[in-house]
């Protein structure tokens, strides 16, 4: 292994080591000597790549941020023309995360935890996915292959509904359901007839 990517691999280790601790454990609940443990570095050396716990949870939004949207323009991709069978791709393929990687889903929980400028840095890299979504649906509404409706406030509710369901386990507790692989399966049909009784012209 080259020094440069050696060097690219300590700083890809903290931030991959970042999103794990900050979603499972929130932003609050970790600090840089936690990072740096994990990692198995020195502080200093976390400070060398972040100049502060600021920028690394900035760096780590980022990353979060463009995992899913990898995983979701993948699902988009693959799945068949029609509408319906499109949005219930992205439902599953955003839930795969919460099973795979709960942290991931975890950290942009912590969005409404965060300062402003924090949280500003998930919804920049998010930004794109959700323009994308609202022009798609507006075509789909327009061709009539999807019920008519304000695209820009069902991708914002599809969007809160996923994300919310995906990482409030304990608002979910009290209804009954089980925090396993299995209960996230239930609970992602259950999303997906919902949305496609929803959009169904």
């Amino acid at each position: 292994m080259s020094e440069r990517s050696d060097v690219a691999s300590t700083r890809r280790r903290i931030l991959e080591a970042s999103l794990d601790l900050f979603g499972t454990r929130g932003v609050d609940g970790v600090s840089l000597d936690d990072i740096a443990a994990v990692v198995g570095v020195r502080k200093q050396t976390v400070l060398y790549w972040f100049a502060s716990k600021d920028d690394l949870v900035v760096a780590a939004l980022a990353i979060a941020a463009e995992q899913l949207a990898v995983v979701i323009e993948a699902a988009v991709r693959a799945a068949p023309d029609d509408p319906l069978d499109r949005v219930d791709a992205v439902v599953c393929a955003v839930f795969r995360p919460a099973v795979r990687r709960p942290a991931l889903l975890g950290l942009i929980r912590e969005v409404s935890r965060l300062p402003t400028a924090q949280a500003d840095a998930l919804a920049t890299g998010i930004q794109p996915l959700i323009e994308r979504a609202t022009s798609y649906l507006r075509a789909e509404m327009a061709a009539g292959r999807l019920r008519q409706g304000d695209p820009a406030l069902i991708a914002a509710l599809a969007y809160a509904t996923l994300t919310g369901i995906a990482t409030e386990p304990e608002t979910l507790r009290a209804v009954g359901w089980i925090p396993s692989a299995a209960g996230l399966r239930r609970l992602r049909d259950e999303l997906r007839r919902y949305l496609a009784a929803a959009l169904r012209p």
